[in-house]
């Protein structure tokens, strides 16, 4: 997980005849109509010994307060309760492996409990850098089983020190409320993944599967998924994580050899993939392969559980999955078991109704104008909600999505790119100057912005010509 959050959602931006985009990762790394609803329940700690079992069954029993909180006070609890369930999960885990908890995740919890943002922020620092993750990170062994639980809690904490308190007990009920009994939850931006997570486990109602799409090509994250739902569903395997990544390995491969071949023809090497041989032996890297493998992953997650609805809120668009995705409130459902919910014209047009009212809400509520993290995120729901339209071709659909996420947030990389490549696409290239300059007043130190400003431009003038 990068610490800068203008990283939050990358794009690459490569531009020939046309625009192309190409969606980067948000916090893979081994990284809704606002309610005006406070959830103030709360959850007693696990007992440590009682947990010495079977942690993944434990559900603490859950109490409302005997007075009402406020949304700092009820977030402040829930981030205590959701660390205390992942320190019980890491002692399970430890156990498992037969390893002591290291002294440092003892010390980072007990920050956690304290509730210092300094502290917790200070004390995850000291050993992320061991946790074998981060590109130049080393590797501490005593971490592997309990990493996945340690940034659980850390990115649970670290979504409620940036959000304002109400409104991200708003965006979470408005995930979790959007969701069917039974359906499996799959994040994929650090609020989309921990804010929902974050509620979800401290909360009256339905505890739901909840999962992110940046991490199954980990296999530690998948023996932590087995851990805590594995009595749940069923769970993906080592053994699917290898034949997932043999096979990328060797359509890769098919791909690179065929551009040294046929240097004139098409490229099949998409943009950002990192492929090479090193002597004599083929290599792989960079966050586009990655996510090909957690594609890969995630569609046998959901042969492995047909019965099983999912819903998703992505970071990377799956794009094979999303053939039969439709809207499910501000996210999507992928592959509805039922037919009344495909995704039909006047469903389409029921989204565009729904962000409307939830923009109007937005635009004018002084709290979330003033939170970055508020406007990104909902842009970003916004975005991915209009890329799926565009893929199933409800483009005027996907255009009055793509306005509202630029009128949400006008510098969000995404949303500005996405809206002057679908521009782009219909030969409407004078459009896109007003989305560009908007963006540069926003942020006027991006330099995406000012390069896609430049070339547009220069396809006006070649337009008019």
């Amino acid at each position: 997980m990068n610490d800068s959050r203008s990283t939050r959602w990358p794009w690459v931006l490569g531009i020939g005849c046309l625009l192309v985009l190409v969606l980067g990762l948000l916090h893979w790394r081994p990284g809704k109509t606002p309610s005006q609803t406070s959830d103030s329940t709360s959850r007693s700690s696990v007992n440590a010994d009682a947990a010495a079992g079977d942690l993944k069954s434990v559900r603490p029993p859950r109490a409302r307060p005997a007075t009402p909180q406020t949304a700092e006070e009820s977030v402040s609890s829930k981030v205590r309760q959701f660390a205390r369930l992942r320190r019980e999960y890491v002692y399970g885990l430890s156990r498992r492996a037969n390893k002591q908890v290291p002294t440092d995740v003892e010390e980072f919890f007990d920050a956690l409990e304290r509730g210092n943002w300094e502290e917790i922020e200070s004390r995850f620092k000291a050993f992320r850098d061991r946790s074998g993750q981060y590109e130049g990170s080393g590797h501490s062994p005593e971490l592997d089983e309990i990493w996945p639980a340690v940034l659980d809690a850390y990115g649970a904490a670290q979504e409620a020190h940036i959000w304002p308190a109400q409104k991200l007990l708003d965006y979470g009920n408005a995930v979790l409320d959007s969701l069917r009994p039974g359906m499996v939850y799959v994040g994929g931006t650090d609020p989309g993944r921990w804010i929902p997570a974050l509620l979800n486990d401290t909360s009256d109602g339905e505890r739901h599967i909840v999962l992110t799409q940046n991490a199954f090509a980990d296999k530690r994250y998948l023996d932590y998924v087995e851990f805590v739902y594995g009595d749940r569903f069923t769970a993906l395997t080592h053994a699917d994580s290898e034949r997932a990544f043999a096979e990328y390995m060797a359509d890769a491969q098919k791909r690179f050899d065929h551009d040294r071949q046929f240097p004139n023809e098409p490229r099949q090497v998409r943009p950002g993939e990192d492929l090479k041989m090193v002597d004599n032996r083929f290599q792989v890297s960079g966050q586009v392969s990655v996510m090909d493998i957690n594609e890969r992953l995630f569609k046998t997650l959901l042969e492995k559980n047909p019965a099983l609805s999912f819903a998703m809120e992505e970071s990377f668009p799956f794009k094979s999955v999303l053939a039969d995705a439709s809207p499910l409130g501000p996210i999507m459902e992928v592959s509805p078991l039922d037919q009344q919910n495909a995704l039909t014209p006047e469903r389409a047009s029921e989204t565009v109704d729904y962000w409307r009212n939830a923009t109007g809400q937005l635009l004018n509520d002084p709290d979330a104008q003033a939170s970055d993290a508020v406007r990104k995120s909902y842009s970003k729901l916004l975005s991915s909600q209009a890329g799926l339209f565009e893929q199933r071709k409800h483009t005027a659909e996907a255009e009055q999505l793509l306005r509202l996420a630029n009128e949400v947030c006008p510098y969000s990389p995404e949303a500005v790119f996405r809206y002057c490549n679908l521009l782009i696409t219909q030969g409407r290239v004078n459009e896109t100057l007003p989305v560009v300059q908007n963006a540069i007043r926003a942020d006027p130190n991006n330099q995406q912005f000012q390069s896609l400003q430049t070339e547009l431009n220069r396809l006006a003038r070649n337009q008019r010509r």
